[in-house]
């Protein structure tokens, strides 16, 4: 950022004290092309995705109706995380986002972790991605003599050239790839209410309460398994905070952001929670598997071949969506933490178009290794990411909340003002947000399969980090003695 944009945004806080905290260097360059529809459609396809799409059948299938309730709870919590980065957001606009927030409220290290975790989070859900992408391609037989890496391979090059075009580009095509998603989601739950209001038989049952009733209840298999859904539903909202990246790169930040936070709660209750009742009152959640979208289920159980097909191909874009929405955060997250230097110098380089290529490159080449991993296990490839992914998203949500508490402590001291759109009942709201997390993440003990490797990689994850901030932390001085001198002039 330049002088005279860190000295404005001081002065608008009214505070003679914000002053003397330096803007993010990493938000210098970059375009503000992203209108309020891209910012809008962002925060709706930050909702609206392969969690929905692929990861609701597996969990139907284990949780039965009460899924529902799971996609509620984490859906109140995941709505308090964005709603203090929203409030964040307005405080000052940053494209390096809750990286800016956490270098200004807890300082380097806390900007260290929290942008190498997102990166963590990201990366390893760009292989979700991609192999997600794979699965729904080999729905079509003319796709499944082709090697399940050898699909992902090819989505991941098609996603990385269109990113680094322009963030122009990227807008338009989250607008358009959530436009697919919600209309595709709007008319499944047409024909569904048709379903139910005509009493059309489905796979050879009626469909209403009596499939629940008739298949074990709301909690076919009890609590437990709704309690150990929980960590998988929380990676369904993990693009959610994308809104925060994305208002770095939008005129007007202040009108944007609140329109588009707000909207996310009931986003949430009518596509997360209605589909899902709709889901288990059209079929039992044994038909359910991990392996197929719930809604290319049904549609296939209807009669209806061809709308099996058109489903398969709009979840195939819901994918691609997720996989582009990652490229395009990572690139702006490691810029800002390259800047600092907490991140490899290359990740902070921008090409023509002010797009960070050299962080998005970076988190293509962990994709790759994800290529390898469909290679090697194409059946579990899915779950393992997706439990690292989870890893990655609680810590980032976490720091969040945590940022959000020192900057309401700071504004009761009187340091920084707080805008009007605000996080209700600090500091209650944050406290419970992390406790909530902190069991989600306890809870992938119970899975040991998967879930319980996923935990013992949290020590390998902490040395790495250690390991990494011995290695910059020269850097990072360097660079934070420099950056106050360099705003003074």
């Amino acid at each position: 950022m330049s002088t005279k944009e860190a000295v404005d945004s001081a002065q608008a806080t009214d505070r003679p004290e914000v002053a003397r905290t330096p803007a993010d260097a990493g938000d210098a360059g970059y375009s503000k092309d992203l209108k309020a529809r891209h910012v809008n459609m962002i925060a709706i396809g930050g909702a609206i995705g392969t969690g929905l799409f692929l990861g609701a059948g597996g969990r139907l299938h284990n949780a039965g109706p009460a899924l529902a309730l799971a996609y509620l709870v984490c859906g109140v919590f995941a709505f308090f995380v964005v709603r203090a980065l929203g409030e964040l957001v307005l405080y000052r606009p940053s494209s390096g986002s809750f990286v800016s927030y956490a270098r200004e409220f807890l300082g380097e290290k806390g900007a260290y972790v929290a942008g190498w975790m997102y990166f963590l989070n990201w990366s390893t859900t760009g292989i979700a991605d991609i192999t997600a992408i794979a699965l729904y391609t080999h729905y079509w037989s003319m796709f499944t003599s082709i090697p399940q890496w050898v699909l992902a391979l090819i989505a991941l090059a098609v996603v990385l050239a269109v990113n680094l075009i322009s963030v122009k580009i990227f807008g338009e095509m989250e607008f358009w790839f959530a436009i697919i998603k919600v209309a595709t989601l709007v008319s499944f739950m047409l024909i569904g209410i048709f379903l139910l209001a005509t009493q059309h038989h489905v796979d050879g049952t009626k469909p209403g309460l009596s499939v629940i009733s008739d298949h074990g209840g709301f909690f076919p298999h009890g609590m437990m398994p709704v309690v150990l859904v929980m960590q998988g539903v929380i990676f369904a909202y993990a693009a959610l905070e994308l809104v925060g990246v994305a208002a770095g790169e939008t005129a007007e930040p202040e009108k944007v952001v609140p329109r588009a936070v707000n909207s996310i709660m009931w986003r949430v209750g009518v596509f997360y929670v209605g589909s899902v009742v709709l889901l288990a009152l059209l079929l039992p959640g044994a038909v359910y598997s991990a392996d197929q979208s719930p809604f290319v289920t049904v549609l296939s159980k209807i009669g209806i071949p061809a709308a099996g097909d058109v489903m398969n191909l709009v979840v195939l874009t819901a994918a691609m969506s997720s996989l582009n929405s990652g490229l395009y955060s990572t690139g702006r997250i490691l810029r800002s933490m390259a800047m600092a230097g907490s991140a490899p110098k290359f990740t902070g380089r921008m090409n023509r178009s002010q797009v960070p290529y050299g962080g998005i490159l970076l988190t293509c080449a962990v994709c790759v290794l994800g290529v390898g991993l469909n290679y090697l296990v194409p059946s579990q490839a899915f779950e393992i990411v997706l439990n690292v992914a989870s890893l990655g998203i609680i810590s980032t949500w976490v720091i969040i909340m945590v940022c959000h508490l020192v900057f309401v402590r700071r504004a009761r001291e009187g340091l920084v003002t707080r805008p009007h759109f605000q996080l209700k009942f600090s500091p209650v709201t944050e406290i419970a947000t992390i406790a909530f997390l902190m069991v989600c993440l306890g809870m992938m003990w119970n899975d040991p399969e998967v879930g319980r490797k996923t935990l013992l990689l949290i020590p390998v994850i902490a040395v790495m980090l250690v390991a990494g901030w011995f290695g910059v932390r020269r850097r990072v001085t360097r660079n934070a003695e420099r950056e106050p001198s360099g705003l003074a002039g």
